[in-house]
This record gives structure tokens, sequence and C-alpha cells, in this order.
């Protein structure tokens, strides 16, 4: 539990600096008055990034300090909650924190809409980062971890408490932008056990012919570039992101094992077309899972009070199934990513903002986040629990260790993919025209691999 470590702005003159730096003063020269964003300018790298036109004075005469933080709609209640521990931490201060809804998964998209009208704090998904940074839309740590002595710790405790991998996906260029705040970011198969047996959800073919046999369907977001992949990288393809922001991609080749992208999109085809498969959506799955139609689906970990209420007692988790390609069975290989929480270089009040985030991503709140949301924290600490690690989503999950990909693309990587992969789950391509596949493969890596406008 992270120490109530509060320090008055009313104390000597010597804390001053300090107290200046918290609520962003005005005379801050990396203000956006006196940096390349009082223009809307952004430059990669640039490492000065910082907003802030409170004068120190401001939260010391007890002037409200005002924060915007958005989090998924389903963490609504557990932010408030959290909030509200934060206030009573930092009592000495007098904050209003008002809470929006934006999900992890389109946080970039509506931040870059308009950067400094976003959120002083927000949640996003960790392939979010690069674009995020690139936009000037994300506060380099390392410049603001004066505030974080406020908390007692600095950042290298922050990245000591994650671990070296989660906070290296946060970073950047050497520098950090965001705090983790999961590590649990990819998705594995849930499955009723009273339906489903453990080896039946091992691959596609025996998952499918179960279900049907028990009139039942199996859900899978073919629709999304997050899931699709997963063909992809189990086959042996790759996706890559290029110093300039463009994505490479060789999915309509021949990949590392030797298997064609013609082939892989055979064999999604073919599950699409099975009578006992159900499309999902981002927008639709949890309600899907929890109709008690899907004996088995596709998700994550967020969906995992959902499916244990819909299977009772027969709630079971498992890594994603194999499936065919020609005579082989391919193992699936999830993308794999965190999720983090950043700071708004725009932030008017970005040293509060810094610790708001902190707070948020803490060994207590992310213990809480598990307990409430079964999330799957990075706290290192908490990883060790026995309650995390005795959980069935959470242990499905960290089975794709050895099998998940990193997934690193650019922007443009997103929409052709998700729309291809609607395509394959709508029935558009046929498993017998080869040349047409081949041609729908062409045309989608050009898509994606095109240079930036």
């Amino acid at each position: 539990m992270m120490k109530k470590k509060i320090i008055s702005m009313l104390l000597c003159a010597t804390m001053g600096t300090l107290v200046a730096f918290v609520t962003g003063c005005g005379s801050d020269p990396a203000s956006p008055s006196n940096s390349s964003q009082s223009n809307g300018e952004n430059t990669e790298g640039t490492d000065d990034k910082t907003g802030g036109d409170d004068t120190a004075g401001s939260a010391a005469s007890g002037e409200t300090i005002k924060l915007t933080l958005w989090g998924a709609e389903e963490d609504q209640n557990l932010l408030k909650e959290l909030v509200g521990k934060f206030e009573d931490t930092y009592s000495n201060y007098k904050f209003d924190i008002a809470i929006g809804v934006e999900s992890e998964s389109t946080a970039k998209d509506t931040v870059l809409t308009d950067i400094e009208a976003a959120a002083d704090v927000y949640s996003f998904a960790s392939d979010q980062l690069a674009d995020l940074v690139k936009a000037g839309a994300l506060a380099n740590l390392d410049n603001t971890s004066e505030a974080l002595s406020v908390a007692n710790k600095t950042l290298d405790d922050v990245k000591a408490a994650s671990g070296e991998a989660a906070a290296e996906a946060a970073s950047m260029n050497g520098n950090m932008y965001a705090f983790p705040m999961a590590g649990d970011n990819s998705y594995f198969l849930y499955y009723d056990s009273s339906v489903i047996s453990k080896e039946d959800a091992g691959s596609w073919d025996t998952l499918l012919a179960a279900a049907e046999k028990a009139g039942k369907k199996v859900g899978f977001t073919f629709a999304s570039g997050w899931y699709n992949a997963s063909f992809f990288y189990g086959a042996g393809f790759t996706t890559g992101l290029n110093e300039d922001g463009t994505t490479n991609m060789d999915w309509n080749g021949t990949s590392s094992s030797g298997y064609s992208g013609v082939d892989v999109v055979k064999s999604m085809i073919g599950i699409a077309n099975h009578a006992a498969f159900q499309p999902m959506t981002d927008d639709n799955g949890s309600n899907l899972i929890a109709s008690g139609d899907l004996c088995a689906a596709v998700s994550g970990t967020w969906d995992a009070t959902t499916a244990q209420e819909a299977y009772g007692d027969g709630y079971a988790a498992i890594k994603l199934p194999t499936f065919t390609v020609g005579k082989d069975q391919v193992q699936m290989a999830p993308a794999f990513g965190y999720k983090f929480t950043g700071v708004n270089a725009y932030s008017k009040n970005i040293g509060f903002a810094m610790l708001l985030a902190d707070f948020l991503t803490n060994e207590e709140s992310q213990a809480t986040r598990f307990e409430q949301r079964e999330i799957g924290p990075t706290n290192l600490k908490v990883l060790e629990t026995d309650s995390v690690k005795q959980n069935i989503a959470i242990a499905a999950v960290t089975s794709e260790s050895d099998i998940g990909v990193i997934q690193s693309v650019g922007g443009k990587f997103w929409d052709p993919v998700a729309t291809f992969g609607e395509q394959i789950a709508q029935g558009k391509f046929s498993a017998d025209d080869d040349k047409g596949i081949q041609k729908a493969l062409d045309e989608l890596v050009t898509g994606v691999t095109a240079p930036i406008d």
C-alpha cells in the first residue's frame, strides 16, 4: 500500500520548486506558451512538452485543482472509488476530478481529434503509444518525474514495480511516457466445460464440432486486426512498425513457416462458414457471452466475470486453439500488449495529473482492479499473490506468454485489416477462389503499408 506522504504547499520556501512543478507553474519554460505546442506543432522526440499555466500559489491558497480522467465504461465505478482514495491520500489539496468514459481501444483516436481538449489522464492500449508520442499527446514522464516525490517515490521505483518488460513497452527513445496499468492485454478461449471438453477446446475443428453437437455457438471477432492477426502470427507471418510510422506486413506472401497467406485465409473462411460459428465484435462480445448462446468465445480478462456468470460451474479458460492449414495443426498466436495510463502533455495541472496517474496504477490500485474486475496486474508484488496465481483467466493468458506476439503496427493497419476480417466473417470470399483471395491480400497489404499522408 502506498504511504500517505502528504506534503503541504504551505511549507517553507525551499519547497517552492516542487510546488510550482506539481501545479504546472505558468513560468515553466516548457509550458504551451513557450513550447512548440503553442502553435499546434508536434515534433517527434521533443522531450519538453508539458502544459500548465496555473501559479504555485493557486493550490497553496486553497484553489480547487481541476482534472479530467477518462477510463473504460466498465471501470467507471472502480475509478470513482480509486479517485476517492486519491483525494483522501492527498487531502491537503482540494480536487475537482471529472471522470469520463473512453475505451482504451479507442483512446488514441479520440485524443488525437483534439489533444488540448482531451482528458488530463487517460488509459490506452500499448499499441497506441507510438502514435500518441509522435503527436505530442503524452507527457514525458522522465521530465515530470519530480512530482512523484510527493508520493515518496521516483520514476525508477515505478519502473521497478512493474518490471523491465512493462517499463520498456511504456517507453520510446529511452524515455517513459506512461504508467503500466494492466499486463494481460491479450485474449484466449473461454469455454463451458459442461459442454466442451478440454481436449475439444484445443483445436477449432473439435471445438466447432462439439458446439454444433450441443446446439451452441463459438464466438470470435474476425472484424479486428488485433484478433484476426492471431491466425497469421501463428502461421509465421509478421507485422512491424517502421521508423517513419508506416507498417511492414507480409501476409500476402509465404511465411517463415512455409505457409501461404492464401492458405491461412482459407482456414479462416472454413471457421467463419461453420454452422456453429458466431461472429463477434468489440461492441457485442460481452453481451453474446452473457446470453448463454455461446459455449465458447475468444476474449480477454475483461470478460472474466461475464464468462464466469454465464458458465457457472463449467467456467474454464485455455490458450487459443490450433487451426488447420493444409494437413497441419497450427497454433494461433495472439497479439499481446499492455494497458497504460498516460498524462496529457497539455494538462494545466500536469504534476497533479502525474500523481493521479501514478496512484491509479500503483500496487494498491492494481490489487483493487484485479479484485473487482479480474484485470491482470503488471505490479510484480500483486502478480505474486495467491489470488492472482489461482485465477482461471489470468492462468490462461499467462499460458500464452511463449506464443504471444507484441503487435507493433502503424495507424493504417487497423481499418483495412478490420474490413478484411469482416468480409471473411460475412462470407465474401470463397475458399475455392485462390486468385481472388490473393488479390484481396495484395490489396490489403498495399493499403496497410502505404506511406503516411
